[in-house]
């Protein structure tokens, strides 16, 4: 079933709220792995009349478990990273397309045309990688954006700087991982001004863990920005949500954010609490939309969310920031 129109043309609560129970009963009916899970939890999908009623998959599932709904067709799998083949995630996509709408639609809800940017990524530990969502996403930004001096500058520092000093005039996203940037900011003091810093989360184990306050502490002065934005996205998800500062981060249309107590799964938390982050991502309506991740995040009134940190003894992730 293609629900992708309907799901990039929200437009309201009810619209959302109903189409995300219709998408429940059609994972029920067609995701083996989610319906047996919802049957542990003696779920009747009958009775599944509100968001707030829906189980949420735990994560770790896209570890052990092929999460697809369907039939076992899929185009590409997504790539957790992980040292081992054991512990990485799998995100079985049937249609990549679905991908491409999401990342595009929820990129030009927030920051306009492709096409008006030029993009400049340092995502080291994703290109040693293969099958990595994000280095996805990034490529076709570069493509896309039609602009020559778009592209991943990894660790030549050096070509990046000359790159940056051409693009005072020009639109322009510089887009890497934590580490990286805090590499670029400790071997570089540069005025960033005009420059949309986004960092996507993580140390990879390349660095000491640090809050995302102090990260963006030391890239604001060491880059002269006033703001430093956020991407929020994960293996298991096929949408985004964005900071545009302050470590606040909103959704996009076909996306919502609910918070669990943290140690009773099933019992949602209201708006200004701390506990586990649930994401609905409609988008994902071959795999599993509804998935309780092991972040630690509070929301609030506005919808907007904060990450603050990790479960203890979860695993490594991108976005693994310490509470702070």
């Amino acid at each position: 079933m293609n629900f992708a129109n309907r799901i990039f043309n929200i437009t309201s609560e009810k619209e959302f709220s109903n189409l995300a129970i219709e998408i429940f009963n059609y994972q029920y009916q067609t995701n083996k792995v989610y319906q047996i899970f919802c049957n542990l939890l003696k779920v009747n999908p009958s009775a599944v009349i509100s968001i707030e009623k829906i189980p949420f998959l735990p994560i770790e599932f896209f570890k052990s478990q092929q999460v697809i709904c369907g039939d076992k067709f899929f185009e590409t799998i997504f790539l957790s990273s992980g040292t081992t083949s054991e512990n990485q995630s799998k995100h079985y996509v049937k249609d990549v397309k679905v991908y491409e709408q999401s990342f595009i639609n929820g990129f030009e809800q927030f920051y306009g045309k492709i096409t008006d940017y030029c993009f400049l990524a340092l995502l080291p530990s994703y290109l040693e990688r293969e099958s990595s969502s994000l280095i996805y996403m990034t490529e076709y930004l570069v493509k896309h954006s039609h602009h020559s001096l778009s592209g991943f500058y990894l660790n030549n520092y050096t070509d990046l700087i000359e790159v940056l000093k051409k693009l005072e005039n020009q639109k322009t996203i510089l887009i890497g991982v934590s580490f990286a940037l805090l590499d670029l900011a400790e071997q570089h003091q540069l005025d960033l001004s005009n420059i949309i810093i986004m960092e996507t989360g993580g140390m990879k184990g390349r660095r000491k863990e640090m809050t995302r306050t102090e990260l963006h502490t030391i890239y604001k002065e060491r880059f002269n920005a006033k703001e430093i934005h956020s991407e929020y996205g994960m293996t298991e998800l096929l949408s985004q949500a964005y900071s545009k500062g302050n470590g606040l981060f909103e959704t996009p249309n076909w996306m919502k954010i609910l918070v669990r107590e943290p140690n009773d799964p099933f019992n949602l938390l209201g708006n200004n609490q701390t506990g586990g982050i649930n994401v609905i991502d409609l988008a994902n309506f071959n795999s599993c939309s509804f998935i309780a991740t092991q972040d630690l995040g509070k929301r609030y009134d506005d919808n907007s969310f904060e990450v603050l940190g990790r479960f203890d003894n979860s695993d490594l992730r991108g976005c693994n920031l310490l509470i702070q």
